[in-house]
Parts: structure tokens; C-alpha cells; sequence
């Protein structure tokens, strides 16, 4: 998702807001015309999780909301204010997949150009319940990392933190890209499961890792 639309009107007063250049070297900042406050557009920060199951699987949910509708994403999705990203990654993982989780570790942090969300992705290991499709999800599979669909993964972001999780793990995507071309165009794996949400919306709900440029990475990791 690109930068929203900037806001017109202050959110302290209500007066309208112009840009004006603050500090030498810096971006202009949108100030209010009326009581002079900055309105800073920060980031948007995002947890993720690329978890692993007891047989090394890793977890992959297909879209069932625009955007990337019908594409496969890791679990994830915005951090709450006052949450750490840590407790954020749990509770992502409690509600897109019905997972009890246990983090192991900071693979990466991901930010792009032009893009509000900075991805912060952990891999972690299932720690209790049974795996199903939650929030904004219609079907999940399991796939070790030889089998992930890289041509149907949703985001640069997903894309990225799996391309660093194969490095780290010894799996190249070359290798991957093979396993993935044995399949029929259109057809599904076996390891694919529906799950049904015929009260959601589809309209409801947003990407929270939705970043599509096709460059430009950066991993804290490297």
C-alpha cells in the first residue's frame, strides 16, 4: 500500500493544514494554518510471523480481501498503539491461524520506498491449537520451504522475509521455483485447506504488509 492520502484539516483544531519546511534539509511538513502544529505522517508498523509447525512446515494463508486477493501472505498485521511489536506477532498469529505461538527469534525488518509500513518479521514455532484460516483468510497450507508458490506469494515484503528465511534455513529459491513448477497451472495442492467465512466482508480490512514495489530491500538481518 502506497502513502495515504494526506491530511487536509488538523486533527488538534480542525483548521486547515499547508506544507511548510520546518528544518533546512528536511521534507516539507503539513502545518495548521490556524494553532501552528506539525502533523507528522509516521509509518505504519507491521508483525509478522513466518511459523513453523512440528514437521518444519511453514504456514502460508490466502487472501480472501483486496488487495492480493487470492494470493498467499505469512501470517501478520498491524501493531496496535501501546502494543509491543513482539505481543503484536502473537496476537496476529492467535487470529489469522488460531495458533498459539512461540517466537524464536528476528529475521528481518522490511521497509520500501515510498511505502508507509515497516515489516518487522519474526519466525516462530506453534506452541498449541489447530491450524485453521482466520481474519482475512480463506484457506491456508503448509509447505516446507522447497514448496513455497513464489510466483503466487502477495507482497514484496512476503516475498523478501521468505527469500531470507530459505537463505538462512540453506534452501535456495532456485531449488523452490522448481518444486513449484511441477504443479498444474490453476490446480491446488493437496496440503491447501478452504475455510469458509460467509458472514465477513469482503470489503472490511486492509493489507497490513500490502507492499508491492519490485526493489529496493532491506533486512536488519544483513
Amino acid at each position: 500500500m502506497a502513502h495515504s492520502e494526506p491530511h487536509r484539516y488538523c486533527p488538534y483544531c480542525g483548521g486547515p493544514l499547508e506544507p511548510r519546511t520546518l528544518k533546512p534539509g528536511e521534507p516539507p511538513r503539513l502545518v495548521c494554518t490556524v494553532c501552528n502544529r506539525a502533523d507528522y505522517l509516521d509509518p505504519k508498523l507491521v508483525a509478522c510471523t513466518i511459523l513453523r509447525v512440528d514437521d518444519e512446515r511453514i504456514v502460508l494463508l490466502r487472501r480472501s480481501i483486496p488487495p492480493q486477493t487470492g494470493k498467499w501472505v505469512m501470517p501478520g498485521g498491524y501493531v496496535d498503539r501501546g502494543e509491543t511489536v513482539e505481543q503484536a506477532a502473537l496476537r496476529e498469529a492467535l487470529e489469522e491461524c488460531r495458533l498459539e505461538v512461540r517466537l524464536r527469534g528476528l529475521l528481518g525488518v522490511y521497509s520500501y520506498p515510498g511505502y508507509t509500513e515497516v515489516v518487522v518479521v519474526y519466525t516462530a514455532d506453534r506452541i498449541a491449537g489447530e491450524l485453521e484460516a482466520g481474519d482475512e483468510s480463506d484457506a491456508f497450507q503448509l509447505v516446507h520451504p522447497e514448496e513455497i508458490p513464489w510466483p503466487d506469494l502477495a507482497f514484496q515484503s512476503t516475498r523478501d522475509a521468505l527469500t531470507d528465511y530459505c537463505e538462512r534455513e540453506g534452501i535456495s529459491r532456485q531449488n523452490s521455483e522448481g518444486a513449484r513448477g511441477e504443479e498444474r497451472p490453476g490446480s491446488f495442492p493437496d496440503r491447501v485447506r478452504m475455510t469458509r467465512h460467509p458472514s465477513k466482508d469482503p470489503a472490511q480490512g486492509a493489507s497490513a504488509h500490502g507492499v508491492e514495489p519490485t526493489e529496493h530491500r532491506r533486512s536488519d538481518r544483513e
